[in-house]
């Protein structure tokens, strides 16, 4: 394969993955929106998100946390997050004891609490553990902030009224990831502007 060649792939997947962010811009502009003010509402009121995936989801929960209890792009507080991908002692044991189906769900039943925010990300929405994570979620009186891809799959089939589905239009894993990844960054900057506000 030329020089030639690998640039012009490059320059393709470029884009490819402009045109899917500008494709999901007006679709997820509303959903993104509602999931920053539940999830700024809740870590206003004292309570907590807890995120997860799998593979390159669960580096994007851990991502997610991270620029929270961190700082994104100003200096603020700390705000409650925790990561469930996080803990390899805990995954394995739950794995190993129950199933690997209960890594999240095991976790969320005891670390969470009512009104606190499940961030659950999955690019097909079949992800099992996502799933049951989510009926978790559920019987614990959260909200549940799903980024999906695809036709959403079974996550969104087990979503509720008070859920929220930000469901990025694509097929390819690399663009529904690529899109995950600017709403996570949208949700990180606009929950420090509304519980930061900039003096102007």
């Amino acid at each position: 394969m030329s020089t030639d060649t690998t640039a012009n792939n490059v320059k393709s997947i470029f884009d490819n993955s402009i045109k899917a962010k500008q494709d999901a811009r007006d679709v997820l502009n509303l959903p993104i929106t509602t999931a920053i003010e539940a999830m700024a509402a809740a870590l206003k009121n004292g309570n907590k998100i807890l995120s997860c995936g799998n593979g390159g989801s669960a580096a994007d929960a851990q991502h997610f946390a991270a620029e929270l209890v961190c700082r994104f792009e100003r200096e603020r507080p700390a705000l409650a997050a925790i990561a469930l991908t996080v803990d390899t002692s805990a995954l394995t044991a739950i794995s190993n004891d129950y199933h690997y189906d209960e890594t999240f769900a095991r976790q969320i039943d005891a670390l969470a609490k009512p009104d606190d925010v499940l961030l659950a990300i999955s690019t097909s929405g079949f992800s099992p553990n996502i799933v049951r994570a989510i009926e978790q979620a559920h019987e614990q009186e959260m909200v549940v902030v799903a980024l999906t891809g695809r036709d959403g799959g079974q996550v969104a089939k087990i979503l509720n009224d008070n859920d929220i589905e930000v469901r990025v239009p694509s097929e390819s894993t690399a663009r529904i990831q690529e899109v995950h990844l600017l709403t996570i960054h949208c949700l990180c900057d606009q929950i420090d502007n509304l519980l930061f506000p900039e003096e102007s």
